[in-house]
């Protein structure tokens, strides 16, 4: 068991906040956002802080980088609600997710390398199937996405996804090709592309005319991957720590 970090020196939250190069406001939001342990009053009402509020300051801000704000902010709320299942099982989700992203960025390169002047897809009739078979409908494609449907709709209007019409219902129906355009751009905006920088990548996958400018891509997406996981390793090293002085 850790040493008791709730006792010993008392902390201002001006030392919390230059410690970790924040404004006293933040370290009260954190407070307040259950973050951080509630802390203790002086008679007069100022708050004091002690060393495990800043192990947990330090922790949060390990988290996100590997989770994200919102996430990080709910495995610090369960940890200091006592909650430490729920913590892991948030912990667990953002695993899943980056491993979610690996298959489909290996996907996504399978997808590309199968392309070639010779293989590129020719745009459909209308009311022909865009591919021989594999067809899906917005709501399951947003399923499997995690998107919401109206995403999709406006990946759309800017070009990215061409699904066919069906004849007789009027809905989207989204072929192979369609598919890989959305799981490319997905991938894409995961990766913090913006609409506009897609967009020519779509089109040169479409038109086959060459891979060259999406090397570039495809490597800083490994980057990031890499760089989460690296992340999560150290936000995790960080949690272990806190919850190991939080006896």
């Amino acid at each position: 068991m850790g040493r008791n970090l709730q006792s010993g020196e008392r902390l201002r939250p001006v030392d919390l906040a230059r410690g970790h190069g924040l404004s006293t406001q933040a370290v009260r939001n954190y407070e307040e956002a259950g973050i951080l342990p509630a802390a203790d009053r002086t008679p007069h009402g100022y708050r004091t802080y002690t060393p495990l509020h800043a192990r947990a300051l330090r922790t949060f801000l390990a988290l996100v980088p590997g989770h994200g704000h919102r996430t990080a902010t709910s495995i610090m709320r369960a940890v200091n609600e006592g909650a430490a299942d729920e913590a892991f099982r948030l912990i667990d989700e953002s695993h899943a997710q980056l491993l979610e992203d690996r298959r489909t960025l290996r996907a996504v390169e399978g997808a590309l390398k199968d392309l070639g002047p010779t293989t590129a897809p020719h745009p459909a009739a209308p009311g022909a199937p865009s591919g021989p078979g594999g067809t899906t409908f917005i709501g399951p494609l947003a399923g499997r996405l995690g998107i919401r449907p109206a995403t999709l709709r406006k990946w759309e209007r800017a070009g990215l996804v061409r699904p066919r019409r069906d004849a007789r219902t009027g809905y989207r129906v989204y072929g192979e090709a369609d598919v890989r355009d959305a799981r490319l751009t997905h991938q894409l905006r995961r990766g913090g592309y913006l609409l506009e920088q897609i967009a020519p990548l779509i089109d040169q996958v479409r038109a086959a005319g060459g891979l060259e400018p999406l090397e570039a891509a495809l490597h800083d997406w490994h980057g990031r991957l890499a760089a989460r996981g690296r992340a999560l390793l150290s936000g995790a090293a960080e949690l272990e720590a806190y919850l190991r002085d939080r006896g």
